[in-house]
């Protein structure tokens, strides 16, 4: 998988790739669906979700340009697969789950692993997690149609946001926030679930103030 899917396509960062061959991705599978967990596509796991295929995980990481000290927020825990990846990559990550059956099979699932530098609540992702910001990185798994300002003004100035945009047809947007602003760029079209909740009160169209 990390050779043919990952690396091949010109993922390069060592730690990604590293994470990425070491977590036991088809344990965050459905065990019927268990043969297709490192195959070249989501899979899904219930409720609607899936799990992202292994590629867009590995690249999508690998955009937050993560050191090991980073604070990171994650929107859409989903399986806690990608939860699981940036936990190896990162100090701390919160990650915010609106499917509260979602959120307790993740939060059983990680324990089990023992990744002990995770907290994961079940709540609507649309508000991030405000006590515990700003955060050095946010990664948000669900498409939105417009970036919520609430989880723009959590990103720490210096900090990145990687996030897909769109409703039909989606982009794949990196933020970075500076002193001055925000700055944003698209990195790859993609397909990603809707953003759910309260961000789908948002009207489309906008963006970060630059």
């Amino acid at each position: 998988m990390v050779s043919s899917q990952i690396a091949a396509r010109g993922v390069k960062d060592p730690r990604v790739l590293r994470a990425m061959g070491t977590i036991p991705r088809h344990l965050f599978v459905p065990e019927g669906l268990r043969s297709e967990a490192y195959e070249d596509h989501p899979v899904p796991i219930g409720s609607g979700q899936t799990i992202s295929q292994p590629y867009v995980v590995a690249f999508m990481t690998e955009q937050l340009q993560l050191t090991g000290k980073e604070k990171v927020l994650e929107i859409g825990t989903g399986s806690g697969y990608q939860t699981a990846v940036l936990a190896e990559l990162a100090a701390r990550v919160y990650s915010v789950e609106i499917r509260s059956e979602l959120a307790d099979r993740a939060r059983a699932r990680l324990a089990s692993l023992g990744f002990k530098n995770v907290e994961i609540r079940a709540a609507d992702g649309y508000r991030g997690w405000p006590e515990e910001a700003p955060f050095d990185a946010i990664l948000v798994t669900a498409a939105p149609e417009r970036i919520p300002p609430p989880l723009l003004s959590q990103l720490a100035v210096g900090g990145r946001m990687v996030i897909p945009v769109g409703g039909f047809y989606q982009e794949l947007k990196v933020i970075e926030r500076t002193p001055n602003g925000y700055t944003e760029r698209s990195v790859l079209p993609v397909r990603f679930v809707p953003f759910v909740g309260e961000a789908e009160k948002d009207p489309p169209g906008g963006g970060p103030e630059r």
